[in-house]
């Protein structure tokens, strides 16, 4: 199979209205969260529907942290409403860096699902080349998503915890900017920091500055950085919550290199018990 992970808008234009084609809205502001489903309402690729970080890619905040991974059962659901069954192919983006849309993206492939493509650019690239919209909620026939989870693909705190002392040698790279990542500032979590021994990756330097993903090879270049010139060295990406993480999972895999574990909770999870270390500076 191509580890091709990335679609870009004119593919995705040439395949609208396939009947085999399911397209999914992902987008999503941590700051106003019914913004992504106004935006949805207001103007989305035409036959896509639409699905909530908090209400359908994520379960209950708690110890497992902000965004931890809803049941099986929960997310085939979510899946299976807007269409989706083995044989559909699917498409997911969100405004445009991906972000949101990784997650998704993600989470169909935890379940078994890996006909799955991100839209290069998003909904921004689809609407600058005044590709068709459409707008209001859509219907659509609901088909049975049968989930095959493959939590091998999962890392959680107590495995971490587990590690001590040898979490530099797990490849821990964490998604966040670089001034949360050293601690000097934190908008969301109520502790700054990251966990000792982890690498700071931002997701945002796999895009360039158009807000499309840079090149494949320059990404895999980075990667190789990354894990000390190894590209089928085992890693493990994390970020705030696991969301943005996921971008980093997408970028490995579309680069060819060894798909990263997710650490689901991240560092929301971490720092649920105080005890546990925190770093600060580096980055």
């Amino acid at each position: 199979m191509s580890n091709h992970q990335l679609i870009s808008t004119g593919e995705l234009l040439e395949q609208l209205g396939d009947d085999g084609l399911c397209v999914i809205d992902c987008r999503f502001d941590l700051s106003d969260t019914q913004a992504g489903r106004r935006a949805y309402l207001n103007a989305h690729i035409p036959g896509a529907g639409f699905v909530d970080l908090n209400e359908d890619l994520a379960g209950a905040p708690g110890r497992g942290g902000r965004h931890p991974l809803p049941s099986a059962e929960s997310a085939a659901a979510c899946f299976g409403r807007p269409g989706i069954n083995s044989s559909i192919r699917v498409v997911v983006y969100d405004g445009g860096s991906g972000a949101m849309a990784a997650r998704a993206w993600w989470m169909l492939r935890w379940l078994g699902h890996e006909r799955v493509r991100l839209l290069d650019g998003g909904f921004d690239a689809w609407s600058q080349q005044h590709y068709p919209l459409q707008s209001g909620a859509q219907s659509f026939k609901s088909r049975t998503f049968s989930a095959q989870p493959r939590n091998e693909r999962i890392v959680r705190s107590e495995d971490l915890v587990m590690s001590g002392d040898h979490v530099a040698s797990l490849n821990l790279l964490d998604a966040r900017d670089r001034s949360r990542f050293r601690g000097d500032v934190e908008p969301i979590d109520r502790v700054a920091g990251h966990i000792p021994g982890a690498k700071n990756m931002p997701f945002q330097e796999s895009l360039a500055a158009n807000g499309l993903w840079k090149a494949r090879d320059v990404r895999r270049a980075q990667w190789i950085g990354m894990l000390s010139g190894d590209p089928d060295a085992a890693s493990i990406a994390m970020c705030g919550s696991g969301v943005t993480a996921c971008h980093l999972v997408l970028s490995a895999v579309d680069s060819g290199i060894r798909e990263p574990q997710l650490y689901v909770g991240s560092w929301s999870a971490w720092i649920e018990d105080p005890t546990r270390p925190i770093g600060t500076g580096g980055g």
